[in-house]
């Protein structure tokens, strides 16, 4: 499937989160959201870009979002990094990475690590934002963990386009 675009309708997905409770997105129709895509729990680059959104919740809560994380983990992994780091937000289990591949996320992508580029197959760190009507306002693919959690605070404070 295809990236979704600003201005489209955020694709439904079902999947399980961290509790292995079923989670749908549409149920989530009437709230913000901020859904964000990320390679593997516990490894250096997610743990930074969940700890920082965990840092910054509160800012998150003011704005009245909704945060949930995706990656193609277990739900026992998901439960295990929620846990570690004391993430107050809700992860997705998308081990069959179904949802990657519903929102274009899945695949062989370039990444840079120590200063090398490699060729990784998996999901590709991305972040939406969902509106309350489902409509994407806010769509970057391949974002840094380091500085997605400002980019999307600065996009809901109104301080970037989308």
């Amino acid at each position: 499937m295809p990236f979704p675009n600003v201005g489209e309708t955020a694709p439904d997905f079902d999947s399980l989160d961290d509790n292995g409770a079923a989670l749908k997105l549409s149920e989530h129709r009437g709230e913000r959201i901020v859904l964000y895509f990320y390679p593997k729990a516990d490894t250096p680059g997610c743990t930074k870009q969940a700890c920082s959104i965990r840092d910054n919740y509160q800012l998150f809560r003011k704005q009245a979002v909704t945060v949930i994380g995706v990656s193609p983990d277990t739900v026992e992994d998901q439960a295990a990094f929620k846990a570690k780091y004391d993430l107050p937000f809700t992860l997705v289990a998308d081990a069959d990475h179904s949802v990657s591949e519903l929102y274009g996320l899945w695949g062989d992508h370039k990444i840079t690590f120590n200063g090398v580029e490699h060729t990784a197959n998996g999901t590709r760190r991305s972040t939406f934002v969902i509106e309350p009507d489902g409509t994407i306002s806010y769509a970057q693919f391949g974002v840094s963990a380091t500085d997605n959690p400002g980019e999307i605070l600065d996009f809901l404070d109104g301080k970037t386009p989308a």
